[in-house]
């Protein structure tokens, strides 16, 4: 599913440059629930934006689903990432004006999806997630963990390949961590690629394979045998 070989990047500094990724060697396989982990400034949040298609690698290849990336115009990439990619960030992201039902059935609508069928499947989405009574509430009526639900319903609405989540659980309890993860568990139990950016380990151990990077290079990459099991999400 994602094919990475010899992949660097690099960003200018004043007159010098910064090298950021210094020879990435990675395979995700279809289904995999990978998470990357490493300090601020070891490369992760920069694999996670080449990966995601929200920017360019200098050097090596990258293969998605098969097909290679390079010097994608944004286009192009904006039609990859609908196609084959749910995102879900830290920060939710949510529109502050639109209902839960309105921010999941966004992306619908970028797809030309008809309203009353983008209205059913985000119902659908929102009932999969646990909040189909919080169908119209807005951003600012609805916890932490509730938004990061909804977020994840917007990334899954779509049917990508790959959920690309960038610390989903930063801005969270642990009690709401564990209901997160406990429900890209279930995503990925039905055959989903998940692929999550995180520094906490916790977060880590709860996922199938675990992806070290340090200074710009993977240092490990190991299966979690340590996994916890799935809990049911209510």
């Amino acid at each position: 599913m994602i094919r990475i070989k010899n992949l660097h990047k690099s960003y200018p500094i004043g007159k010098d440059s910064l090298h950021v990724l210094k020879g990435i060697d990675l395979h995700i396989k279809e289904g995999e629930f990978v998470s990357i982990m490493g300090s601020s400034g070891s490369g992760k949040s920069t694999l996670l934006n080449i990966v995601g298609l929200l920017d360019n690698h200098d050097k090596g290849e990258y293969f998605l689903d098969g097909k290679e990336i390079k010097n994608l115009n944004e286009k192009k990439g904006a039609v990859l990432r609908n196609k084959f990619l749910g995102f879900v960030f830290q920060s939710f992201n949510l529109i502050s004006y639109k209902t839960a039902l309105e921010n999941i059935a966004l992306p619908l609508y970028y797809k030309g999806v008809g309203r009353k069928e983008r209205q059913k499947i985000a119902l659908e989405y929102l009932d999969k997630v646990g909040l189909k009574d919080w169908a119209t509430h807005l951003p600012n009526e609805l916890s932490g963990g509730q938004k990061q639900r909804v977020a994840i319903a917007r990334a899954l609405v779509t049917r990508p390949k790959v959920i690309l989540a960038d610390e989903p659980t930063g801005a969270l309890d642990s009690t709401t961590t564990d209901s997160v993860m406990d429900l890209l568990k279930e995503i990925n139990n039905e055959g989903m690629t998940v692929f999550v950016i995180t520094h906490e380990e916790e977060v880590a151990d709860q996922t199938k394979r675990i992806v070290r990077l340090k200074d710009g290079v993977i240092v490990s990459d190991t299966p979690n045998k340590q996994r916890n099991p799935i809990k049911t999400v209510h």
